[in-house]
């Protein structure tokens, strides 16, 4: 049965709520619904009333629309050959896409909070966890519709083909995945590509590492089997949070309810002791016996590139099918940037869980953390801007984030730079790497980290999962900190002047932003994060 720990009773409204919902400027989201009406407000929803065949049109619909902004999330209201479905099922796709807006309203954040500063938000609310609340049956609205046993057919829900070489139809990946850890009964929530194998089956694919798939060795390695859910409809924090890589011990849910401000209404799954998403769209109940394996895929990959096709998957017999009237179908298609809906929420969301880690490791000087969406969805490359208080910081910390939990699996390349290099300003990475980083000095690499079977670059496939991280040091070398080439930069004074008569100026747009200003000439270092004569680097007063 469900541990204690796994849910609290509250009230309607606690401190913590209350300060999410101000600073949002209002309620936390409740459900699927609520977000796209708010996400309708910002002027980012197009409903697509013509019929619109699931079979690779609505997934070229949504890669093409990725790349035109603002991108907006794509609600096809009437899938082709669907009309008389008793279902009635709807398909959301390009959910939050590389929209900064969508992925900030998700977050219970304004939706023009700037990139860095919604991160740092982020990884504020990471450290704050509220367990899930458990409400009856009566007050789930996902038992609105129950199927079960022999009624169930998975072919009356419109599950789309994304890519043309794809081995089958794929529910969800957009979706959040449900299993119960056979020793220490905590629950975890993933997000794992599942594929169309019959009227009540669909196989489960899961890379290496990943909590599911322990779950299911373990539960396989002790003759047992093991229930697992599926919510194919979900508010799209779930799909944040459940790609995440926390601690073995704490629930998804618990940090889902930090970030909302308020305890994740759950209820309790009908043939197991699962706890659900009660306001979920869809959710599909199943159990994977041991050793229960059906060959799956390929499909068309979060690198852009097609996974190779499984000879083995774990196969989930589907017992109960539970769905709102007129379900809505999360779709997330992957490809490359910026059609690939992993790059924009991932990129955010994981650049908090390390900046959150380094916090935990206590790790002084971190003023900026970015997982580059473009870079393979997020996974590839992350940038952490410190300032460097200590002979070896950086190499400290390009060391650290290569392997905290948040940044260990994939990550290819982690640079280092100043405080006064903006990280999501690729631009100014860039410059750093050319202007501070000697390759012969400043680049390390790490082998047999850990890696995916999805990454195309090591071949023969067998290679995998291993791979290699190099690490960028692309700040300005510390020991020569005092007499490093001064960089130009504007003086405040006249920044301050040049802004305030912008658009008299008839000038375009806004006053960009800058990071870094010409220090007071009395300083013998002409820049932000310098050092007065006669101190050291490193040395505060």
């Amino acid at each position: 049965m469900s541990k204690v720990a796994d849910v609290s009773v509250v009230g309607s409204k606690n401190t913590n709520q209350r300060e999410t919902a101000e600073t949002a400027g209002g309620e936390p989201i409740a459900d699927l619904r609520e977000w796209l009406a708010r996400v309708e407000e910002i002027g980012e929803l197009v409903r697509v009333q013509k019929p619109v065949d699931r079979d690779e049109e609505m997934s070229a619909i949504s890669y093409l629309v990725a790349k035109q902004p603002p991108s907006p999330a794509i609600l096809f209201e009437r899938p082709k050959g669907f009309d008389g479905s008793v279902i009635g099922a709807r398909l959301l796709w390009n959910i939050l896409g590389p929209s900064v807006r969508r992925i900030a309203l998700t977050l219970e954040e304004p939706a023009n909070t700037p990139t860095v500063e919604l991160i740092r938000r982020v990884k504020d609310k990471l450290k704050r966890r509220l367990p899930p609340r458990e409400v009856s049956a009566k007050q789930a609205p996902v038992f609105e519709n129950t199927v079960t046993g022999e009624n169930i057919d998975l072919n009356l829900l419109p599950i789309p083909r994304h890519w043309p070489r794809d081995g089958g139809r794929y529910a969800g990946t957009g979706d959040a995945v449900i299993t119960r850890d056979p020793d220490s009964g905590y629950l975890n929530i993933g997000t794992y590509r599942m594929m169309l194998q019959g009227k009540s089956q669909v196989g489960l694919y899961l890379s290496p590492g990943k909590d599911a798939r322990l779950h299911i060795t373990r539960a396989w390695q002790q003759g047992k089997a093991i229930n697992v859910a599926a919510a194919w409809g979900i508010d799209p924090l779930f799909m944040l949070v459940g790609s995440q890589t926390f601690p073995k011990n704490i629930s998804e849910y618990d940090h889902a309810g930090g970030i909302k401000g308020q305890p994740i209404p759950v209820v309790r799954a009908q043939t197991s002791d699962l706890l659900i998403p009660a306001n979920a769209e869809l959710v599909i109940e199943g159990v994977i016996r041991p050793n229960s394996v059906k060959a799956e895929g390929p499909f068309g990959e979060f690198p852009g590139y097609y996974g190779r096709p499984e000879a083995g998957c774990p196969l989930v017999g589907v017992t109960a099918v539970h769905y709102r009237s007129q379900p809505i179908l999360t779709n997330a298609l992957m490809a490359d940037y910026p059609s690939c809906e992993q790059s924009g929420f991932f990129s955010v969301i994981r650049s908090a869980k390390i900046w959150d880690d380094l916090d935990k490791l206590g790790i002084p000087g971190i003023h900026g953390v970015y997982s580059h969406p473009a870079a393979a969805g997020g996974f590839g490359m992350t940038v952490i801007s410190l300032e460097q208080r200590h002979a070896g910081h950086a190499a400290q910390v390009l060391a650290l984030a290569a392997q905290v939990p948040g940044g260990a699996y994939y990550t290819k390349w982690i640079i280092a730079v100043d405080e006064d290099v903006d990280p999501t300003d690729m631009d100014q990475v860039i410059w750093a790497m050319a202007s501070r980083c000697n390759p012969i000095d400043d680049i390390d690499i790490l082998r047999n980290t850990w890696s995916t079977w999805l990454d195309p670059t090591q071949n023969p496939p067998e290679k995998r999962p291993y791979g290699s991280k190099a690490l960028i040091n692309a700040c300005k070398e510390h020991r020569h900190l005092p007499v490093f080439s001064k960089r130009t930069t504007l003086r405040k004074e006249i920044y301050d002047r040049v802004a305030a008569r912008w658009t008299e100026l008839g000038l375009p747009g806004t006053t960009p932003t800058v990071r870094a200003f010409d220090a007071d000439s009395s300083f013998g270092y002409h820049e932000v994060g310098g050092f007065e004569p006669g101190r050291q680097p490193g040395e505060t007063k």
